[in-house]
């Protein structure tokens, strides 16, 4: 047909799921993979650029969560925020209901351009294994890792980031899933159970059998 292109679309780099329980070391893991060269795709970063004064999902939050979780400068208050949603299952399922899908959007969006020149791409999601978020991902993702720790080390972890108590850390481990149901949905494992040099080794041999892994279409 006049108009119509037949040359085959040209294979595209896997889209790598990078996944884990919080302060289990995903951001350790993610470095070491820039670090290799590996385009990272941070969703954790997205949700921060899409609750930036004017965004829609900051106009969202305020109307749902009311003026108590924003700074006055407008800049939403996180700790704020983390203590309603701690509180509250109904209120942790509406920011989840607000954020999530603008976060997959353009998270999607990102990987799937940067895979056109890159061997493969990694997108850490914290919250993948979660029901309610792996569905969306599942049928875009070429594969998943999941990066695991012992809790007692992510509790501490936890607990010399501004802002988080004793009381905040075990709450917000125990409000995530687990990891038998983050390796149930893994095609890969990074046990962070040593120290950074462990752990970038063990990236450093992924990333070695992923760059033969043949590329996606």
């Amino acid at each position: 047909m006049p108009g119509t292109d037949d040359r085959e679309t040209p294979p595209r780099g896997a889209i790598i799921g990078l996944t884990g329980g919080i302060a289990s070391g995903k951001s350790l893991a993610a470095e070491c993979f820039a670090a290799l060269g590996i385009p990272v795709i941070d969703t954790d970063q997205i949700s921060r650029e899409l609750v930036e004064p004017g965004q829609a999902c900051s106009s969202a939050i305020r109307a749902h969560f009311g003026a108590d979780v924003f700074q006055p400068d407008g800049r939403l208050d996180r700790q704020a925020l983390r203590w309603r949603i701690l509180a509250d299952p109904a209120d942790r399922s509406a920011l989840e209901a607000i954020m999530h899908p603008a976060i997959r959007e353009r998270a999607r969006d990102r990987a799937e351009r940067a895979a056109q020149d890159a061997p493969y791409v990694i997108v850490v999601v914290p919250l993948l294994a979660e029901p309610a978020v792996w569905p969306a991902y599942r049928d875009w993702l070429d594969g998943v890792i999941t990066v695991t720790a012992p809790p007692d080390s992510r509790r501490e972890r936890l607990l010399v980031r501004p802002g988080i108590d004793e009381e905040q850390a075990d709450r917000l481990i125990a409000l995530q899933t687990d990891d038998r149901a983050r390796l149930a949905i893994s095609d890969y494992r990074l046990d962070n159970v040593s120290d950074r040099a462990a752990l970038r080794q063990a990236v450093a041999e992924l990333d070695r059998r992923l760059r033969q892994t043949p590329r996606a279409r």
